[in-house]
C-alpha cells in the first residue's frame, strides 16, 4: 500500500521498481533518486513501502550491472542523509554489510558511491561503530583505499575520525599504518579531506600516550607532523581548522609527546585557544576554544599561569556568562530553544575552563573569583543537570583557596545546595561533589561549631559515613577525608557526633582499608578526635581498649612509612592525655615497640617515636616520676642519649626535649 503521503508523486516509477521486469529497474531506482533529493518526507516514506531490502537485493546480486550498483548506493546515501530513524532502518536492514562488501568492487564508481552512504551513517550519533572493527581485514581495506582519489580520501578520513573513540581503536588503527597512510593528506590542498584527516589525528592521540608518541615522532617529507599541524593554526585558516589543530597539538601535549614548555604549545596552541574564545567567535568555536583550554591547562601550573595572561583570557571567559544578549521578545520558539542551550553550553566550557585555571595558583583564583556574580551562577549551575559537574568543579578548584572559603563561599552558603547534590547524584558528580565539601569543611570558619550545625543537621554526618562505605575507593577517601577535616579543632560535641555517627566499627573497618589513601585519612581522622588533653582523655576513655590494639597492629604490619609515622603520631597525642597515658604505660608491648622505633632505620619514623616518649616523660603532667623511673628501667633513657649525636636536627632537638624530662 502506498503511504497518502506518497500519492502526490508520480509512484509508477515504484511500479516499475518492484516489477519483474529489468529493463524498467535502473529507470525506477533513478527517479527515486531524484524524487528523493532534499524531501526528507518522502525518504522517509521510500523506507516505509520497503525499497530498502529491494536495493539491497539489487547490489547482492551478480546479474546487475554496474550502473544499477551505483544508483542503488546512492539512494541508499541519499535515504541516509534523511531522519536518524532512517539511519536506524538502514542499520536494521543490513544495509552496512552490502556497503562494506561493495568496497571490494573494482568499479571506483561504485566504491566511492558505497564510501558516501556508510560515510553519512558513521558520522551520525546513531552510528555502530564497532562494525568497522568486527572483520580484521575491514580496516586495512579502508586504508588501502584512501590514494584512490578525493572522494575515498574524504569519505575514508571522515569514517575513520568517526570510529576512533576507544584506546582499543586507536590501537587497531595505528597497528594497521594509519598514521603514516594519514600523513601526506594534512597537506591535501582539498579542505574537505584536509579537514576529517586532521580531525583522524585529533582521535587517534586523545588520551593515549603510546599513538600520541608515534604520531609526535612520524614525518612526511622531512617534516615532524607536529609541525605540519602548526601551520594549520595560521590566522587565515577557517576557525573550525584552527580548533582543531589545537586539540591536536593540546592531545599531544597531554601525552606527553611534546613538552609543556615547548613553544608550539606557549606561543602557538594556547594564543589560538584563547583567541577561539572571543565575543564574535560562533558559539561552537568559543565552546571548543574553552573546554580543549581548560583541557590543555588542567594539570599544569605554568600553563595555567600563562593561560591566564594571555590576551585577557579570564576576562574573555567571563563574558560567556552574559550570554544571551538582552532578551528579544519577538523570538521564535526554536531560536528560543538555540539560546537556552547555547547558554548551557557556553557556561559549562566557562566553569571548565576556570576550574582548570584556578586548581593551583592563588592569585588567579582571585582573577576568577573576581568575575561578576560567579558565585551565583555556580550556585545556579548546580542544579542544572547539563552544567552541574562542570560548576562542581570549578567551585572545587576555588574552594582550594582558604580566603575565599572564609569570605566568598561563606557568603554564598554554597553548602546548602551541595548538600542536596550529596543526597542523590551518580558517582561521578558525588566524587566532586564531596571532594568540595571536604575543602569546605576544612576552614569553615573561627567559630566553627555554629558554622558546622546547619551542615549537620541537614545530615551531612550520615552522608559521609554513607561514603566510608563504597565500593568505589576515591568515595571511601572523600566521606573520610571530610570527616577528617571536621573533626579538625572541632569542639568535644562535634568530635562526639562524628564518632556516635560513624561508628567504632566502621572507624576500625577503615583502619584495614585496603587502599592506603582511605587508611591515612582515618589515621589523620584518629588523630584530630584525639587532640586536645580532655577530648584525648574522652575518647580514650570509651574507646581506648579499641585503638591501641589497632595501632599495634598497623605498626606490625606491612604499610608504607607514612602510614607508621602517622600512627606513631596518634600514640603521641593519646601519650599527651593524663588519664591516655597509661594506656601507654599499661602496655609493655606497644612501649618495646615504640623502643624500636626509635632505632629505626627511617629519620621520620625516630622523630616520631621519641615525640611519643617526650609525652610520656613531660615532668609537668601528674605521675611523670613514676613513668621516668619504668621508662628508665626499660632503657629508654640510655636509647635517648645513643641518638643525642645524630644529624638530624628536628630529631636531636626532640631527643634533645625528652632527655631533660628526666629529673
Amino acid at each position: 500500500m502506498i503511504p497518502p503521503s506518497m500519492e502526490f508523486y508520480n509512484i509508477t516509477y515504484l511500479e516499475h521498481f518492484f516489477g519483474p521486469d529489468p529493463e524498467e529497474w535502473l529507470s525506477s531506482v533513478r527517479h527515486m533518486k531524484n524524487t528523493a533529493i532534499g524531501n526528507n518526507t518522502h525518504k522517509s516514506n521510500l523506507m516505509n513501502v520497503g525499497v530498502v531490502p529491494r536495493l539491497l537485493h539489487f547490489m547482492i546480486d551478480d546479474t546487475s550491472n554496474i550502473e544499477l550498483l551505483v544508483e542503488c548506493a546512492v539512494v541508499l546515501g541519499s535515504i541516509a542523509k534523511g531522519t536518524v530513524d532512517n539511519i536506524h532502518g538502514l542499520v536494521e536492514n543490513g544495509c552496512l554489510s552490502v556497503l562494506l562488501k561493495g568496497l571490494e568492487h573494482p568499479n571506483l564508481k561504485y566504491v566511492e558511491a558505497c564510501l558516501r552512504c556508510l560515510r553519512t551513517v558513521f558520522i551520525s550519533p546513531a552510528a555502530p561503530v564497532e562494525l568497522i572493527y568486527q572483520d580484521p581485514s575491514l580496516v586495512p581495506r579502508l586504508i588501502d583505499l584512501l590514494p584512490r582519489s578525493s572522494c575515498t580520501q574524504e569519505c575514508v578520513t571522515n569514517i575513520l575520525a568517526h570510529c576512533c573513540k576507544t584506546e582499543e581503536q586507536q590501537v587497531v588503527l595505528c597497528s594497521n599504518g594509519a598514521i603514516g597512510a594519514l600523513a601526506s593528506l594534512l597537506c591535501s590542498n582539498i579542505y574537505r579531506v584536509q579537514l576529517p584527516t586532521l580531525k583522524c589525528f585529533v582521535q587517534l592521540c586523545y588520551k593515549n600516550d603510546q599513538v600520541a608518541n608515534a604520531v609526535a615522532t612520524a614525518c612526511y617529507c622531512g617534516e615532524y607532523l607536529s609541525s605540519l599541524i602548526v601551520k594549520l593554526l595560521a590566522r587565515d585558516k577557517p576557525a573550525e581548522m584552527q580548533i582543531a589543530a589545537a586539540q591536536c597539538l593540546t592531545y599531544l601535549c597531554r601525552a606527553g609527546a611534546i613538552d609543556t614548555k615547548a613553544p608550539i604549545i606557549v606561543l602557538k596552541t594556547i594564543p589560538t585557544l584563547v583567541r577561539m574564545c572571543k565575543k564574535d567567535r560562533q558559539i561552537t568555536e568559543r565552546v571548543k576554544g574553552a573546554e580543549t583550554l581548560a583541557y590543555l591547562t588542567e594539570v599544569d601550573l605554568e600553563l595555567q599561569q600563562t593561560a591566564s595572561i594571555t590576551d585577557h583570557a579570564i576576562k574573555t571567559i567571563a563574558e560567556y556568562f552574559k550570554y544571551p544578549p538582552a532578551e528579544d521578545g519577538g523570538l521564535k520558539e526554536k531560536s528560543r530553544q538555540f539560546e537556552e542551550l547555547s547558554t548551557l553550553e557556553l557556561r559549562q566550557a566557562a566553569f571548565r575552563a576556570f576550574a582548570s585555571l584556578g586548581a593551583n595558583d592563588e592569585e588567579i583564583r582571585k582573577k576568577v573569583i573576581e568575575t561578576e556574580n560567579l558565585m551565583d551562577h555556580i550556585v545556579s549551575g548546580l542544579s542544572h543537570p547539563k552544567v552541574q559537574l562542570a560548576a562542581l568543579r570549578c567551585m572545587h578548584s576555588l574552594s582550594r583557596s582558604v580566603q575565599q572559603l572564609r569570605t566568598t563561599f561563606q557568603d554564598h552558603s554554597v553548602w546548602k545546595p551541595l548538600m542536596q547534590i550529596l543526597n542523590s547524584a551518580p558517582d561521578d558528580v558525588l566524587t566532586v561533589a564531596s571532594a568540595t565539601l571536604c575543602n569546605l569543611l576544612l576552614e569553615f570558619s573561627p567559630s566553627k561549631e555554629l558554622s558546622l550545625q546547619p551542615i549537620i543537621e541537614m545530615g551531612a554526618l550520615y552522608i559521609l559515613v554513607g561514603l566510608t562505605k563504597k565500593d568505589n575507593p576515591a568515595l571511601r577517601l572523600n566521606g573520610i577525608w571530610a570527616l577528617m577535616n571536621m573533626a579538625f579543632q572541632a569542639e568535644q560535641k562535634i568530635k562526639s557526633q562524628i564518632l556516635s555517627a560513624l561508628s567504632t566499627d566502621q572507624l576500625f573497618r577503615l583502619l584495614a582499608d585496603p587502599d592506603v589513601n582511605v587508611l591515612m585519612k582515618t589515621l589523620g581522622l584518629l588523630r584530630n578526635l584525639l587532640s586536645n588533653k580532655p577530648h584525648i582523655d574522652h575518647i580514650m576513655t570509651i574507646h581506648g581498649n579499641q585503638v591501641m590494639p589497632a595501632a599495634i597492629l598497623i605498626l606490625e604490619g606491612d604499610h608504607p612509612v607514612e602510614v607508621k609515622e602517622q600512627t606513631l603520631c596518634i600514640l603521641a597525642n593519646v601519650a599527651d592525655g593524663d588519664i591516655a597515658k597509661d594506656f601507654i604505660m599499661g602496655n609493655e608491648d606497644v612501649l618495646k615497640k615504640l623502643m624500636s622505633y626509635m632505632l629505626h632505620a627511617d629519620v621520620r619514623l625516630q622523630i616520631a617515636a621519641v615525640f611519643c616518649i617526650s609525652n610520656l616523660l613531660w615532668n609537668e603532667d601528674d605521675g611523670a616520676l613514676e613513668r621516668q623511673v619504668k621508662l628508665r628501667e626499660m632503657g629508654v633513657q640510655k636509647l635517648l642519649q645513643g641518638l643525642i649525636s645524630s644529624s638530624n636536627t628536628t630529631l636531636f632537638d626532640k631527643v634533645k626535649t625528652a632527655l631533660q624530662q628526666f629529673t
